[in-house]
């Protein structure tokens, strides 16, 4: 069985194992960068469950930044019957796409 980890970033959380891509909220780093997240809930190496309160002290995860980019549009459309009224409203979410490197207890 492999080791995983779930991380906490941007708010969500993560099920991520070395050598995922994962992509996560907006981070300020450049493409290449390396980044270690700290806030990891739970570890399971294999053979043993880790399970922190709501963090386990001293366990990081190493990841590198592949690209920054957006999201598919999401389109957010209101409407009235028998009114004459629609909104059209859109976004995009901005991601960064992390390569997980390594998972440390």
């Amino acid at each position: 069985m492999a080791s995983y980890a779930i991380i906490k970033t941007g708010g969500k959380q993560y099920r991520v194992t070395e050598g995922d891509k994962v992509d996560v909220e907006f981070l300020d780093l450049a493409e290449g960068d390396s980044t270690t997240l700290s806030e990891v809930l739970l570890v399971n190496d294999g053979s043993e469950i880790s399970f922190g309160t709501p963090f386990i002290e001293g366990a990081t995860v190493t990841a590198e930044v592949i690209s920054q980019h957006r999201a598919k549009k999401v389109v957010a459309f209101k409407f009235r019957r028998r009114k004459g009224y629609h909104k059209t409203r859109g976004h995009r979410r901005q991601l960064t796409r992390l390569a997980i490197k390594s998972i440390s207890l």
